[in-house]
Formats: structure tokens, sequence, C-alpha cells
């Protein structure tokens, strides 16, 4: 939450920010004061920003790298849509087995093909409709330690059962689906009157499709899929609610300053 607050606000008014603006924040969102307090000492270990002092108060400037990330962050969750924009119907393959006693590996390499958008529809296979991803696999592979024996294929589909069975054995589309019909449902109305909670509460909880959705090409797709419409209410709300929390970040920052 702190990640979404700093993203989608502190860094856009280009000042420091008040201990006590973040500190407001994340209180209206449930967190006591001490830990909120701990998470910004915390942040401020791991390199996300800096302290200013001005007077008895203190400010947080972002560091250049975290800025940098939050910047590219900014990218991939306003410029998600649920659906791959371009496909050529080319598929990335991955062949790899485990070893038995390769738990760690084992755990690396599921989880971070899956972060990457790769399906698992069989033992040892994954997929992928991305296949200017196969330097990122064959990385994966290195680092889970399973480069050995391990093969990677661009491949194209030329005959079998019908796609969609695939699809649904690579991905659990059913629970995503469940998941834009939810968010939906929140934000179609206000989820909150205070208009920076609200816009808070939207971009956090978009911001989780962009890790869990393999974002598959419109064709691969259910038909009326659910992500697509998720997609364009939070764009439509999001442009709504904005400056109504911009309003309110800098009345608090400023009032706290």
């Amino acid at each position: 939450m702190l990640t979404t607050i700093l993203g989608e606000f502190a860094r856009r008014t280009g000042d420091p920010t008040p201990s006590s603006a973040l500190i407001d924040v994340l209180g209206r969102f449930g967190v006591p004061e001490t830990t909120s307090r701990q998470a910004l000492l915390r942040a401020s270990k791991d390199g996300w920003f800096v302290p200013v002092r001005s007077g008895r108060q203190t400010l947080w400037r972002l560091t250049p790298a975290f800025e940098q990330f939050l910047n590219g962050g900014e990218e991939k969750i306003y410029g998600f849509t649920a659906a791959q924009p371009e496909w050529g119907g080319r598929w990335l393959l991955v062949l790899a087995r485990v070893a038995e006693d390769n738990r760690a590996g084992r755990h690396l390499l599921e989880t971070r093909l899956s972060w990457a958008g790769f399906g698992n529809p069989s033992p040892g296979v994954w997929i992928s409709t991305y296949p200017e991803r196969a330097k990122d696999a064959e990385q994966v592979l290195r680092d889970a330690g399973v480069r050995g024996g391990a093969q990677i294929f661009i491949a194209e589909h030329v005959a079998g059962d019908d796609l969609s069975t695939l699809i649904r054995q690579a991905w659990d589309l059913d629970e995503l689906d469940r998941g834009y019909q939810a968010f939906v449902a929140e934000f179609t109305s206000r989820p909150s009157d205070d208009p920076l909670l609200r816009l808070a509460l939207l971009v956090h909880a978009w911001r989780r499709f962009r890790l869990i959705d393999p974002t598959l090409p419109k064709e691969l797709l259910p038909a009326g899929w659910s992500g697509i419409r998720a997609a364009k209410l939070f764009h439509r709300q999001h442009g709504r609610w904005r400056p109504a929390a911009m309003a309110e970040w800098h009345r608090i920052s400023v009032l706290t300053s």
C-alpha cells in the first residue's frame, strides 16, 4: 500500500513528502501510527527514500533508483488492458523437469515463470504467447538450477484439440474471471467518500491483476472476457477520481509541511 501511495501521489508532486501526510493516508486504511512509522523507517533502510529535515518535521525524498522503479511500474499498471494487443500466433515452449530434492529450484521456477505469464498445462511443460521472453525464461532456468536438460522452443499450433482446452489446462481463467467481476462490482460505484482513499483503493486493486493475469491474446480469451471490461472501468474511474484525490493530497501535504 505504501508503494501505491508513493507512486500515485508523492511521486507526482516532485517535492519531499511529510511523514505526517504518509501516516495520515495509511491511517485511512486502518494502519496504526506506530506501524506506519516503522514502515517508513524500513522503507528508508531499503533505499526507497531519504529523510529531509524541515524545522521539527521529517520529510521524505524519493531516491532516484526508487523513483525510476515507480516510473516503470506506472507504465505497466496504466498500460495494462487485460489482453495482449498483438499476437502473431507463435508460442514460447519451455520443457523443464526439476529433481525431487530440488524444492527451492522448483519453487523458483514455478513462481517466476508464473509471474512472467507462463501457463503450466502438464508437468514439466510451460507455455507463453510471448516468444520474445525466451531469454527471460532461460535465465529463470539457470537461476533454478535446471538449465541442463531443459529445452526452449518457438512453436506454432498446427493441429490437435481446440486451443481453449489447452488454455484451461494452463491457466485458471475461471478464478481470474471471478476476481475481475469482483473488481467491477466494487468500483462501478464509489467504494469510499474519501477521494484519496477511493483512488488508492482503485490503483492498489488493479496492480494485483498486472501480476496474476497472463494477458492472453483476445482470440484465446473466453467470449465477453471480464478483464477487458474491468480495464475500461479502471481507466474511466481513474480519470474521474484523480483530480479530487490529488487536491486532497496537496491539502494534507501543505497543512502538515
